[in-house]
């Protein structure tokens, strides 16, 4: 078979073999990738602002990581961990045990993506419960498998034509104080939003039939929307009177992307169940649900699991994560970078007045735009106008939120100041241009 070598020869081959449905933001073909910088078949080098959509969090082929699979792949590659055990998920355990929220005994499962994580704690939640009511929010997103694309809000592109969908899954309101659901303002509301929750049980599901509410703390493809600290206090309260368990989806959040291992942290919240995926593993294919324990435990041996659970090569990969994020002292390079962030798009935000909104936590920022101010009236084709400027000039940036009008930053958290400096000029000039 003839070698290929081009974007173009590529591209096309693809366009015949890959499914249309499985679609790809750019039509660059990567060859190699390190820290913050993508380099294509051609030798295109890209700022990546996307991070694998915050899966690079430590970056694109950090040695240790690198080094980690390597060392494994030699010793061996699979054995099932449900059939002949080994150390590396025990000890991954004990990580994400330590550094989730809270001081509850915890415990793991471990799968291989954010969707097939959140598909477990929701039957753990049920288990533990036995109750079936599941309530998730208006713009959330929790993955494509059945009970994933159920709890995800959006339709199109997600649920549309891919119907039926898992029953007992509720919808309600999520805390978004740019565009309220309640027609308030933040903080005269007093988080009316989390308040609803009680009415909710009145109109739509009752709590003796709710098991749990699946929630992220800072929405990821709904836009970037972080709600006020009070609102996990207030929830979480709701859901203790009512014996109804929290499932915190991290997949996005975790791991380090706003500036804190888990956002819930930021909270000051202990959720009875987290989900993470993403950057658990710099890009190999792991996800885990961590829970309390006695929650975690309730399931009978073998009700969850899965021939890839805890896979070798991955759960390595995932402790050379916690390693670098310890002896690099990530979080707090997360924080500044955050910081760094922050500044920037609000000086943006004064210079462009496509910029309606900046919002986020840390490094897990977005900024919205808007035709007008005043309106709110979403600018997706201005997004869209953006993102192709920035990649024209060999950024990579991504588009999120309901309307699509949102730009998000999901920068490897490693990125040198001088990669910073350059992606955020090209934005500058580009909200230029399309302004």
């Amino acid at each position: 078979m003839e070698k290929l070598q081009t974007n173009a020869e590529l591209h096309e081959l693809r366009n015949k073999v890959i499914a249309k449905g499985n679609a790809s933001a750019t039509d660059r073909y990567i060859a190699h990738a390190k820290g913050a910088i993508i380099t294509d078949v051609e030798g295109q080098e890209y700022i990546d602002f996307a991070g694998g959509i915050a899966v690079m969090n430590v970056g694109h082929s950090h040695p240790k990581v690198v080094k980690a699979i390597k060392d494994q792949a030699e010793k061996f590659t699979h054995t099932c961990f449900m059939v002949a055990p080994y150390a590396s998920p025990v000890k991954l355990a004990e990580k994400l045990c330590a550094a989730a929220p809270g001081d509850s005994p915890k415990a793991v499962m471990f799968a291989n993506s954010g969707a097939e994580a959140v598909e477990n704690a929701v039957k753990i939640a049920r288990y533990y419960t036995q109750k079936t009511g599941i309530i998730a929010f208006e713009n959330g997103f929790h993955g494509r498998t059945l009970m994933g694309m159920t709890l995800t809000s959006k339709v199109k592109p997600y649920k549309h034509g891919l119907g039926p969908f898992a029953p007992e899954v509720y919808r309600m309101p999520y805390a978004n104080c740019y565009r309220c659901p309640f027609g308030k303002e933040y903080p005269s509301c007093d988080v009316a939003c989390a308040d609803h929750l009680e009415d909710f049980f009145i109109n739509y599901v009752s709590a003796e039939q709710t098991a749990a509410i699946v929630i992220e703390p800072v929405q990821g493809e709904g836009g970037f929307v972080a709600p006020p600290k009070e609102y996990f206090k207030k929830l979480k309260a709701l859901c203790e009177k009512n014996s109804i368990l929290m499932i915190a989806d991290e997949v996005q959040t975790g791991i380090g992307r706003t500036g804190y291992m888990f956002a819930m942290e930021y909270y000051g919240v202990e959720a009875d169940i987290t989900t993470v995926a993403k950057s658990l593993a710099a890009g190999m294919p792991l996800s885990a649900v961590i829970g309390k324990k006695e929650i975690m435990d309730s399931v009978h041996p073998s009700g969850i699991g899965g021939t890839y659970s805890g896979n070798p090569l991955t759960c390595e990969a995932a402790l050379a994560v916690f390693d670098i994020f310890e002896s690099e002292d990530l979080l707090a390079k997360a924080k500044t970078l955050g910081e760094s962030l922050h500044s920037t798009l609000k000086g943006f935000q004064e210079k462009h007045s496509l910029i309606g909104d900046v919002r986020g936590i840390g490094p897990m920022i977005a900024m919205e735009l808007v035709y007008d101010r005043d309106a709110k009236t979403p600018a997706p084709d201005k997004a869209k106008q953006l993102v192709k400027f920035c990649f024209d000039r060999n950024l990579i940036l991504l588009a999120c939120g309901t309307y699509g009008n949102v730009i998000r930053f999901l920068m490897p958290l490693v990125i040198t100041d001088e990669q910073l400096a350059k992606g955020m000029e090209i934005i500058d000039d580009g909200l230029t241009a399309i302004s």
